[in-house]
């Protein structure tokens, strides 16, 4: 499945949480990541991401062990994405080191989750704060096969104009390389 996704970088974040808060009720939850990649960096050279994350809601945490393949659509940095459940993130983190892979970056995102569905399509909504980029950002996804993939980032760049996205505050920079840029300098 390919995670059919576009990016902003708001510049009205009150309005768009407006317009999300008419459509679904909000879930707010920290999202704590470790990237892994091998010693040489082969994985994010290839674009391709190795990520273990807790989510923290009220009353509930969660840990997911997520594998992206490179990006299908360059436009959107859309991937196909692999992600299950885990009960021990220690123990993943343990036998992820030990086949070699280290963690080539941590960092924390503050989500506003809005989960929903429109014109007959699931949609996954976040609003995003990371503590160490400047600005709040709007995630929008919707699963897709390959062969509908244009489909759904169409209905994705739609909905985004609904919510009062423009066109120019489109992002393909991924929160990994604006975090490595922050701490480099």
């Amino acid at each position: 499945m390919i995670e059919a996704e576009l990016k902003a970088q708001l510049r009205e974040a009150g309005v768009v949480r407006t317009n999300l808060g008419r459509r679904a009720t909000v879930e707010r939850a920290i999202y704590r990541d470790t990237y892994y990649d091998t010693p040489a960096g082969q994985l994010e050279r290839e674009g391709r991401e190795l990520r273990l994350r807790t989510v923290e809601t009220p009353g509930l945490i969660r840990h997911l062990l997520t594998y992206k393949e490179a990006a299908v659509d360059q436009a959107s940095g859309s991937k196909p994405e692999y992600e299950s459940t885990v009960s021990m993130p220690s123990a993943v983190a343990h036998m992820l080191e030990g086949l070699g892979y280290v963690p080539s970056i941590e960092l924390t995102k503050e989500c506003e989750n809005y989960r929903f569905s429109d014109d007959g399509r699931d949609f996954l909504a976040t609003v995003v704060q990371v503590p160490e980029i400047e600005g709040t950002f709007l995630e929008v996804e919707t699963p897709a096969e390959v062969q509908y993939l244009a489909a759904a980032l169409a209905a994705v760049r739609s909905l985004m104009q609904n919510l009062g996205v423009d066109e120019c505050e489109l992002t393909t920079e991924l929160y990994t390389d604006a975090v490595r840029s922050t701490r480099e300098g």
